[in-house]
């Protein structure tokens, strides 16, 4: 049976934690060497669209269905043989480049590859939290998780471009075997509790009763299926700026790995800024126009980015730092919203349905801005979405009942049940 996360268990886990930021900081580096030799060797916004699509694909369709079976198999073993395969992935993108068999086709298909595996390993590595964890350390940890994974996935870009003046790629790779080779040793020397089979309870509702359930409850806190929809529909024009930077920085501002670098650092670290400041204050009031002025000030960052004079870097990492600084914040304003407005029993299934939104949004708009971009160009595709966001962030202010979510804590106990019974 399993027992209480005890002193010892955290710290293993701790241990653990610490290989696998190792593991992380590989990822952010190969990642970003993957990325940039597409947009170098092709210039094409198609086939980086294509290939963010086709990474982020696996974590849409199968991170929903996971945990199911995370809860039955062992969690070290699928933590141990999910790195394994990404490492060996690796291998062999490391392979075709020695043999100088450099197809942008096999390149995207090895690391879509890549991404199915760590779509398996990223939520049994959250499963394994509340089990070693102790509660009292839980938030804590949480917060310290999410400042040190936003601090590598600052560095690792710069890493990375500056291995780049002196390596070329099929080098740069190797560091993702070292990485993995660092990670799984904590991972054999600690022990992960395990879950009996026939302790699990496996209750699985069809997905559109789930889905129609869901969107139900959303409707019993005013304005709060519409902050989605909007959070949704701003998440999809920002897109464009998240997919096609490498190519704006290289063909609009000639600028090369370094200056990407330079440019992708600076939202990490306005990301790291934005969840330190969520998370200094206590108690926000007005939740609902805070996350209307993140959106404000957010699309205020992406328009210092796009209007940044010939090879500014600094000035486009700028715009890039404001905006990730806002992200945080909505998101913390937004969750926090459905954990004090939306019942408790309830709440699983509501988050479910926001994720799931969340979650298939990006590959639309990943495949979407490179035939957009390849069609009217990166700068015009930029101002489009800018001046879009615009006019839907006043549509909503002015025709939505978006300014009615009230602040104090609304019972809906009772909505939630006939809602249930009309289902």
């Amino acid at each position: 049976m399993l027992t209480e996360p005890t002193e010892k268990s955290f710290k293993s886990y701790l241990f653990f934690w610490l290989g696998q930021l190792f593991s992380l900081l590989g990822s952010s580096i190969i990642g970003f060497v993957i990325t940039w030799w597409i947009a170098d060797s092709t210039g094409s916004a198609i086939y980086l669209s294509i290939a963010a699509f086709s990474s982020s694909l696996p974590m849409v369709i199968l991170t929903p269905f996971m945990g199911v079976f995370i809860d039955r198999w062992n969690r070290k073993i699928t933590i141990g043989l999910t790195d394994f395969l990404q490492a060996l992935t690796t291998f062999w993108i490391i392979i075709i480049f020695l043999l100088k068999i450099e197809n942008v086709w096999i390149l995207i298909m090895l690391n879509t590859v890549r991404a199915i595996f760590q779509a398996i390993h990223y939520p049994t590595v959250n499963a394994i939290i509340p089990i070693m964890i102790p509660k009292k350390y839980l938030s804590r940890m949480n917060g310290i998780n999410y400042l040190f994974t936003g601090m590598i996935r600052t560095i690792g870009p710069i890493v990375a471009a500056t291995l780049l003046l002196f390596l070329i790629i099929e080098q740069i790779l190797w560091i993702d075997i070292a990485t993995f080779i660092i990670a799984i040793i904590p991972l054999l020397l600690i022990a992960i509790p395990t879950i009996q089979k026939d302790s699990v309870e496996i209750n699985r509702e069809p997905f559109l009763k789930e889905l129609k359930f869901g969107v139900n409850i959303l409707k019993t806190v005013p304005g709060l299926l519409t902050l989605l929809i909007l959070i949704s529909i701003i998440n999809l024009l920002n897109n464009p700026f998240n997919t096609l930077m490498p190519l704006f920085v290289k063909n609009n501002h000639s600028g090369g790995a370094l200056e990407f670098a330079i440019v992708s650092a600076m939202f990490q670290l306005g990301v790291v800024i934005g969840a330190l400041i969520s998370s200094a204050k206590k108690e926000w009031k007005s939740k609902e126009m805070i996350i209307l002025q993140t959106i404000i000030i957010g699309i205020i960052g992406y328009l210092i980015t796009t209007f940044a004079p010939y090879r500014n870097f600094l000035l486009i990492g700028m715009g890039g730092l404001i905006h990730g600084a806002m992200m945080p914040i909505a998101n913390t304003m937004f969750l926090t919203i459905i954990q004090t407005k939306v019942p408790a029993e309830t709440q699983g299934r509501v988050f479910s349905i926001v994720v799931s939104i969340a979650f298939s949004i990006m590959p639309i708009g990943m495949i979407l801005s490179g035939p957009l971009a390849e069609l009217f160009g990166i700068y015009i595709l930029f101002i489009s979405s800018l001046i879009l966001q615009a006019i839907i962030l006043i549509l909503t202010w002015i025709f939505s009942d978006i300014r009615h979510i009230k602040n104090e804590k609304i019972k809906l106990e009772n909505k939630v049940n006939n809602k249930t019974r009309e289902i």
